[in-house]
């Protein structure tokens, strides 16, 4: 599975007040399967959901959920595209553990795709196809999010670059 590794590249490198203390993430896997695909091959799909969860923190939780936003909209756009999906995908939970601090559990459902296809020699090789998107992506190019109180930057990552 690759989505967990790159949600979580994303978002330490997004939000800055995980740089610090990046061990206050955490991210593991629920409910998953695997499903065959039916085709001739051994290429199948992991079907899961994600848990993201923070422990104590203090920062804005917009700084965490935009940029985890921006990263479904490359990685499992159709929770966002499709009205259907998007209105029970992403389900939290939160303790509020003072007035700065929070512990917070969201959950979402992910699907990979893994084709395996045999080569010549016998050998099975596997690839990870990207994600269909349903808009057309706009160049690469910095994000920032700034706190409306402060002025300060309080979470910062470039875009994804579009598929060609």
């Amino acid at each position: 599975m690759k989505k967990p590794d790159s949600l979580r590249t994303h978002i330490l490198a997004a939000v800055k007040e995980l740089q610090r203390d990046p061990d206050r993430m955490l991210i593991f896997t629920d409910k998953g399967n695997v499903r065959c695909t039916g085709s001739r091959g051994l290429s199948f799909e992991y079907v899961y959901d994600l848990n993201f969860i923070l422990t104590e923190y203090s920062g804005e939780l917009d700084a965490v959920m935009i940029p985890l936003l921006d990263w479904v909209r490359v990685n499992q756009s159709e929770l966002l595209m499709n009205l259907d999906k998007s209105k029970d995908a992403f389900k939290f939970e939160t303790v509020i553990l003072n007035n700065n601090t929070v512990d917070l559990s969201l959950t979402f459902p992910l699907t990979e795709r893994v084709i395996v296809k045999r080569q010549n020699d016998g050998t099975l090789k596997t690839s990870f196809p990207d994600e269909l998107q349903y808009e057309t992506a706009l160049d690469a190019r910095q994000m920032q999010l700034i706190d409306q109180q402060t002025g300060e930057v309080v979470a910062e990552w470039m875009s994804a670059e579009p598929n060609q």
